[in-house]
């Protein structure tokens, strides 16, 4: 609970940031944490509110009143216990999550919610500086073999939880390096890949292997899989980009916001890259299309390699400044948010389409051709305008999972959007024995609905394996 009259007492206090013209120049993070006592501090806003709304806002269901006090009374090391017994990796989601527990805190009733994130952060780091996080090796070795395709955040968290239940875990991964999307999506300023690597050593520590530049289906049959291990889990994440199918989509210039995201952290890892052109963004006038976090890290990511000029634009309207609490909490509120990438000089605009892209007298992108559109997205009479471009990222979001090589080889399911097919009790596909999590099951997500269905899903298949599961649900 915290000190029981510590949020009237404390204000809220967040993390800050670098200023914007310094940290463009460079791609490693920027955040500067609070310092322990006032982590402490933030920990004591916590208040006695009876029902903890945050609860039913975290998909991890993780303990926030728990550690919330444990951090207050500074004793790090319980709380950091408390953070682990429901997410598997804290430091990831105290970086890119969205922080829906903030929203449904009683305290952001009036704007002033518990700082959650970053306290769940601090704990964390400082459990890593403190030598605190240790591999858990299973005393008792089952002697079951298990494949979990895919180490994004879903993959990753069945591979260590089944690994702690004594089976033996071989993670695929077609990348050169574990961590999906982790890894090669989200840009390395706001989440360093070292993160990943120290984990990564921590699971091979507790037994699981990786089998990485693998991708199951092309370079290895599905089938022989099947045939070799007692369970395969389908963690492979939703990689399907939704496409903008108007005249000019076959221009040079318009490219999936992936491509070029992707090939950015393959620069800075210092790993070749694929026989693809180099997408950059260096001293052009940058479009991206599509307002969620995948265009903010465009955006970001343009910043830094020296864009001219960059626009978002977002065929939704723009949200309200401010919320209806009376209709909303303790929901996630559709309300207007600016990522830090967005405050580092972007333009912004909404209620906008994009009807063609036009080229220029060398034949390759030079303009949009946009008009408006009401809230039913119905074109507005006469609101025809023109963006030059010379780059445009299409980050309008994922419908599914790719279904070439893999899924066609196993032959699974797939619900009516093309998702693979399988409930939230057994994660059982259509296949016995196959089982699948995360994006692959339930469509593109947060990292948290990630790491909660990994667990989930590790669970199933160790009661599936051996009749029943001391692992959490």
């Amino acid at each position: 609970m915290g000190k029981p009259t510590g949020f009237m007492e404390f204000t809220r206090q967040e993390r800050t940031y670098a200023p914007a013209g310094d940290r463009v120049r460079h791609y490693d993070e920027f955040t500067n944490p609070l310092r322990d006592n006032m982590v402490s501090q933030q920990g004591g806003r916590c208040m006695d509110c009876g029902i903890p709304f945050c609860h039913t806002g975290c998909p991890v269901n993780n303990m926030i009143p728990d550690w919330n006090d444990l951090v207050w009374k500074e004793d790090w090391q319980s709380a950091l216990t408390v953070l682990h017994s429901t997410n598997n990796f804290p430091e990831f989601t105290g970086r890119i999550c969205p922080a829906p527990c903030e929203a449904a805190c009683t305290l952001n009733l009036d704007d002033q919610p518990v700082t959650i994130k970053t306290i769940e952060c601090a704990v964390v780091d400082k459990g890593w500086e403190e030598g605190w996080v240790k591999p858990l090796i299973a005393s008792v070795k089952t002697g079951k073999k298990i494949a979990v395709i895919g180490s994004g955040p879903a993959g990753l968290a069945c591979a260590q939880q089944l690994a702690r239940a004594g089976h033996d875990v071989a993670v695929y991964e077609k990348g050169r390096r574990a961590g999906g999307l982790l890894r090669y999506g989200i840009p390395d300023f706001k989440m360093s890949k070292l993160l990943i690597d120290r984990r990564i050593q921590q699971m091979e520590q507790e037994g699981v292997t990786f089998w990485t530049s693998m991708e199951v289906g092309k370079d290895i049959p599905a089938q022989r899989l099947a045939e070799h291990y007692d369970a395969i889990v389908l963690a492979g994440g939703a990689e399907q980009p939704r496409d903008l199918p108007i005249p000019g989509r076959e221009l040079e210039g318009v490219h999936f916001a992936m491509d070029f995201l992707i090939q950015q952290n393959q620069r800075n890892a210092g790993e070749p890259l694929p026989n693809k052109k180099d997408v950059l963004a260096t001293g052009k006038k940058v479009i991206v299309i599509g307002g969620g976090d995948t265009g903010s890290d465009c955006v970001g990511t343009s910043f830094r390699q020296g864009a001219v000029s960059v626009t978002q634009i977002e065929i939704m309207p723009k949200p309200p400044i401010n919320e209806n609490k009376n209709l909303t909490w303790p929901g996630w509120p559709m309300k207007l948010r600016t990522s830090t990438s967005q405050e580092e000089g972007a333009d912004r605009e909404w209620s906008i389409a994009t009807a063609e892209f036009v080229a220029g007298v060398d034949g390759k992108l030079a303009a949009l051709r946009c008009h408006k559109v009401d809230k039913k997205f119905r074109k507005i009479d006469d609101s025809e305008f023109e963006l030059d471009a010379d780059l445009v990222l299409l980050a309008m979001g994922f419908t599914n999972p790719v279904k070439q090589g893999l899924l066609e080889q196993l032959d699974v399911a797939l619900d009516e959007r093309g998702n693979v097919l399988a409930d939230t009790d057994d994660y059982m596909t259509s296949t016995s024995k196959i089982f699948t999590a995360g994006d692959m099951r339930r469509g593109q997500s947060l990292v948290v609905w990630a790491i909660r269905e990994g667990r989930q899903a590790a669970q199933a298949v160790d009661k599936y394996l051996m009749g029943n599961s001391r692992l959490p649900r």
